[in-house]
């Protein structure tokens, strides 16, 4: 099975079920928004908690050594019609304060600045920013556990992080507005500022490399404001750029996890 027509298996080898204690515990929100393509890429102990279908936000000292927060179709602050999330965000409060290594995808990492002093703004004035986007980094990224082998640090003499440009798939109307006050802004695009930053442990990715061609594409007909048919060829233009992000994030993401077990 290819990492393509992986992103909507939900029984993948590295997946464990309730009886095992996880290595990497995965809070999903919406059943529209999966783990994707990074299943393949965490390793195994993976343990998908499905919010949307009622399971409970377990505590800081049962979710292993890594935590992953998904998207979801809410918002941030949209308690009535997700009422678990006050306690996703007292989790990620946990998180950090436990120095967890944790990942905030969308509105996981909208989750993340919320819970840790920043604001986001629903539905946000430039509008949603959809299809396949310039990640553009600053020079902090370089130094980031996750994000640091993203741009290949360590870069050769001459190139800087703000030379070099990813590529990543993004869908969202709600954007971070104002980052926590600890945080480490990290990368930005055209659209939006906060495309990346870091909260001591929990790192928030606003863009989604979980995302293959058939997630992306669900979401875009959902929205009458995407053209479908123009992200489509864009995805199809940029899979190797796109396929390689999610590989080194998700590789460098559960080796972060890993380190961190074993200090």
């Amino acid at each position: 099975m290819t990492l393509a027509t992986r992103e909507l298996d939900g029984a993948l080898p590295g997946m464990t079920d309730a009886s095992e204690p996880p290595r990497i515990t995965v809070l999903q929100n919406s059943p529209d928004v999966p783990l994707g393509l990074l299943a393949a890429t965490l390793g195994d102990g993976v343990r998908v908690v499905r919010l949307d279908l009622g399971e409970p936000v377990p505590g800081v000292d049962a979710v292993g050594g890594g935590l992953v927060v998904l998207g979801g179709q809410m918002s941030a602050y949209d308690d009535d019609a997700a009422p678990w999330l006050p306690a996703v965000r007292s989790l990620l409060v946990d998180a950090v304060r436990a120095n967890v290594p944790a990942l905030g995808i969308c509105l996981g990492a909208q989750l993340l600045a919320v819970a840790t002093g920043g604001t986001v703004v629903v539905g946000a004035p430039p509008g949603r920013e959809a299809g396949v986007i310039d990640v553009r980094w600053r020079d902090a990224a370089a130094a980031d556990p996750v994000l640091g082998p993203v741009l290949g640090a360590p870069l050769p003499p001459g190139p800087t992080p703000s030379s070099v440009v990813t590529r990543a798939v993004s869908m969202h109307a709600d954007a971070v507005s104002a980052l926590p006050p600890d945080a480490v802004w990290l990368a930005w695009s055209r659209q939006y500022p906060y495309q990346a930053f870091r909260v001591g442990s929990a790192l928030g990715v606003q863009f989604h490399p979980e995302a293959g061609k058939s997630i992306t594409l669900g979401w875009a007909r959902e929205h009458d404001d995407v053209d479908a048919v123009a992200l489509d060829a864009a995805l199809t233009e940029h899979a190797p750029e796109l396929a390689q992000l999610v590989i080194t994030l998700g590789r460098a993401f559960a080796s972060q996890v890993d380190a961190h077990a074993t200090a």
